[in-house]
């Protein structure tokens, strides 16, 4: 993986003029959003270093998981849903706003028409396919495993032609953001991923700490719900090669459930040999959230294109639904992927 000189070169002379720049994120942020978003924002303090006083706020919707906040500078990220005085100004203020790890401005919610409507210079750098026609410079690649290693392949090119140091702190979120994305290193993983890695650990990170801060630091509520729904929730569908989860809202409030504490359980039933295909519906504030999984040749993001509101990628998808109710979602997900699967198109 390479980033084509002329991008980088371009992306570095529209950053010069700036005095004040937000870097914004997707709502329910994960892994890869918030290492991309604390990665750049330390990149950005090391290019400004002797370019004269420059403002660097991030953003994102939402509340950050508590496992993700070991990431220097994530405490710093303004939550639109705790400051949105503080979000809007940042955002406003801004000379050049850059969107990370989206591919349209509706991930975003509530900051997107801020976005849109906004004078500033746009960037966007993402690895999801389709993405929106919004920004004044689109640094976008399907080809790599994440956000954050399109950043890395982005940022490095970028510190090559300027000069600028990648430090510690940015090595540590972009490495994070990868790991998460790549669920470990198990799925969604190209050549350049792993020179990546390498490249990261040759300069210098203690990646045994973030192993332990991202695997080994969860709740023992959340612990208890992932046994709770292994146990209990999932239902495998065997003709189907196929299995569902479903988190409500009562089992939520009973394991006392924080933003992140569903993460990877999508992934989970996977490990059953005959399971090809995932599903994982939470129960939301007026709506359900859709996580797909696959690890054969059905196309989740095509499935939930179809019938869950959403897309992703090719084996890693996600979407809403607003109009089922929670105990009808294990049967609407059978239905949808028999008709998937029987050759339904829309």
């Amino acid at each position: 993986m390479t980033i084509d000189p002329k991008i980088a070169g371009r992306f570095c002379e529209m950053l010069l003029p700036a005095k004040k720049i937000a870097i914004v994120g997707h709502h329910n942020p994960d892994g890869d959003c918030i290492g991309c978003i604390t990665g750049m924002k330390a990149w950005l303090e090391s290019f400004y270093k002797d370019r004269g006083q420059v403002s660097v706020s991030a953003v994102v919707p939402n509340h950050i998981p508590y496992y993700l906040m070991f990431m220097g500078g994530a405490d710093s990220v303004i939550l639109y849903s705790d400051s949105p005085d503080r979000a809007k100004a940042a955002l406003e203020e801004a000379d050049v706003v850059i969107c990370m790890d989206l591919n349209s401005l509706s991930r975003t919610e509530e900051l997107a028409d801020m976005i849109r409507n906004g004078r500033c210079t746009k960037i966007m750098i993402d690895h999801h396919p389709f993405p929106e026609q919004f920004a004044d410079l689109t640094i976008s690649d399907t080809e790599v495993s994440s956000a954050a290693e399109l950043t890395w392949w982005l940022l490095s090119e970028a510190s090559r032609q300027s000069g600028t140091e990648i430090t510690e702190t940015c090595r540590e979120s972009l490495y994070t953001g990868m790991m998460t994305d790549t669920n470990n290193f198990c799925n969604s993983l190209f050549p350049s991923t792993f020179l990546m890695a390498a490249q990261i650990s040759e300069a210098g990170i203690d990646i045994d700490k973030i192993q332990m801060e991202i695997m080994n630091s969860y709740s023992e509520d959340r612990m208890r719900l992932m046994g709770l729904m292994l146990q209990e929730k999932m239902r495998l569908f065997p003709d189907l090669k196929a299995a569902v989860m479903v988190l409500d809202q009562q089992t939520k409030d009973k394991y006392n459930y924080r933003e992140g504490d569903s993460e990877g359980f999508v992934n989970l039933p996977l490990k059953v040999k005959e399971v090809e295909i995932s599903a994982l519906f939470t129960q939301g504030n007026g709506f359900i959230k859709v996580s797909l999984r696959s690890k054969g040749a059905v196309s989740v993001n095509r499935l939930c294109r179809l019938f869950f509101n959403g897309g992703g990628h090719e084996r890693a998808a996600g979407g809403r639904l607003y109009d089922v109710a929670v105990e009808d979602v294990e049967n609407y997900f059978e239905r949808s992927l028999r008709l998937f699967l029987g050759g339904f198109s829309a």
